[in-house]
């Protein structure tokens, strides 16, 4: 009887925040996506963030307020005396008060301000943004440091927030297993030598190594991937990948992040080609369900029209040709190439990039590249009279090359043939062992996760999709 008479009342969310403003209780933290959401209309918060604007008139004075936390900022409504000359552009501030309905149809609530407070100053005229200024994204790039406090750099990065975790629910809803490759490597999954070596300051000569063998930064999770799926159907990892390529173009980076998977038991180029354009398909659904906003800041103001490309993407299946059918439609063509084009060459990112166009501006797939073009884990397709590997390309507008995949060699004689005939029969024993003790027919793909960003959203240049971008002659902080 006493326990249930000292039963506590369990009152609304609502009316609680009634009774806090009534005792003058502490004020509720919240973020600005939160105090837009209405839910705490009624309520004393808080609120801390950047100055987006700020209007002083007679009888108010009107400050927007954005946290970074979406696109919208709220406004705050101060009496006049609250101002003063540190309330600037760009600086940091905290501010209490009463959150109400806003009278104005275009906003929810606005904040009834009852202190506002500078936690940092920030001089407008050094400040290298300006309030009335639309940046464009090469002078942003000039500051890594301070881009992210501007409204498109800011939605950039919640939609390569949200984008990367629809990719792991992605997988995590297909039955893949998330593994964490290592970044130091003693490999070169891509046999293509563009590697930064990992040596200590402490190191005496080329030939002392820390770890007794040489070892680099991993280009690659996929030898990782193929190891674990001796043991797992369907794996995948998601992180930072390295290549020490001298390259300025607008699509290549020294460091970028890699989404990979490999699948166990099968045989079919069909099921990598259905996996590539299913994970495109639903990372690029929840964006424009989660980050419609953010999404449309960008098409509207910093890539106009791209909407409707994204549109037709979304709305048309991705056709397959096979690599001889894109060199016969290369070398059909008017087109004037600055790269030769015949069977047997390496696909240059303006073939690509016409072979988009060509298939209706739509990402495309190409399959069975010549046998010589590909590493030596790709399978041989054992044809003839032009022998190719079982190795597919997802080409998507504006980029080229997004995915690469192969369905790996899992026929010991052959691997071992092909490493052999490539000096690499030491260095990969290893490799074989996975045929020799219970293989199985596997395959997998890569995805360039900046590549797929500069895709969706039509930035032309990779370096505008990473908030800190590493390339050849620069490593900014």
């Amino acid at each position: 009887m006493f326990r249930a008479a000292l039963k506590p009342c369990l009152l609304p969310s609502a009316a609680w925040s009634q009774v806090r403003l009534l005792c003058g209780g502490a004020p509720t933290q919240l973020r600005v996506c939160q105090a837009l959401s209405g839910a705490e209309v009624g309520a004393r918060v808080r609120i801390q963030g950047w100055l987006r604007s700020a209007r002083s008139q007679k009888a108010n004075l009107f400050l927007d307020i954005n946290d970074g936390s979406c696109l919208q900022s709220l406004q705050v409504v101060a009496r006049p005396q609250l101002n003063n000359p540190s309330l600037t552009f760009g600086c940091a501030v905290e501010v209490t008060g009463l959150l109400k309905k806003s009278p104005h149809p275009k906003q929810p609530v606005e904040l009834e301000a009852e202190d506002v407070s500078v936690v940092g100053e920030c001089d407008p005229v050094d400040f290298p943004f300006k309030i009335k200024e639309r940046h464009g994204l090469p002078y942003l790039r000039q500051f890594p440091h301070l881009r992210c406090r501007t409204k498109v750099f800011s939605a950039l990065l919640r939609l390569r927030s949200e984008a990367s975790a629809a990719m792991h629910a992605f997988f995590r809803d297909n039955g893949f297993l998330q593994i964490h490759t290592p970044i130091i490597t003693s490999n070169d999954c891509e046999g293509a030598g563009e590697l930064f070596q990992v040596q200590p300051p402490s190191a005496e000569s080329e030939d002392d190594h820390f770890f007794s063998v040489p070892t680099f930064l991993t280009v690659s999770g996929q030898l990782h991937l193929e190891v674990m799926s001796g043991a797992f159907p369907r794996v995948y990892t998601f992180g930072p990948t390295f290549r020490a390529e001298n390259s300025q173009s607008r699509r290549h980076l020294a460091e970028f992040y890699m989404v990979e998977a490999e699948v166990a038991f099968t045989r079919s180029l069909e099921d990598l080609t259905q996996l590539m354009e299913l994970l495109f398909r639903r990372t690029t659904e929840q964006l424009l369900a989660r980050s419609d906003a953010d999404l449309d800041l960008f098409h509207k103001h910093v890539t106009p029209g791209h909407q409707l490309a994204l549109d037709r993407m979304m709305e048309r299946k991705f056709p397959v040709i096979s690599y001889s059918e894109a060199v016969d439609i290369l070398t059909r063509s008017s087109r004037s190439f600055s790269f030769p084009t015949h069977w047997g060459c390496d696909l240059q990112t303006e073939h690509e990039k016409f072979l988009v166009q060509h298939c209706g501006d739509v990402p495309v797939f190409v399959t069975d590249y010549p046998y010589d073009l590909k590493p030596f884990y790709a399978r041989d397709n054992q044809d003839a009279p032009k022998r190719t590997a079982a190795a597919v390309d997802l080409l998507v507008p504006g980029v080229g090359e997004l995915c690469g995949g192969s369905l790996r060699e899992e026929r010991p004689d052959l691997l071992q043939a092909r490493l052999e005939h490539a000096g690499l029969r030491d260095t990969y024993d290893w490799y074989l062992d996975l045929r020799r003790f219970g293989s199985v027919p596997h395959g997998g793909f890569g995805m360039g996760f900046e590549r797929y960003l500069q895709c969706v959203l039509g930035v032309d240049n990779i370096k505008d999709v990473t908030p800190f971008p590493r390339h050849a002659g620069s490593c900014l902080l």
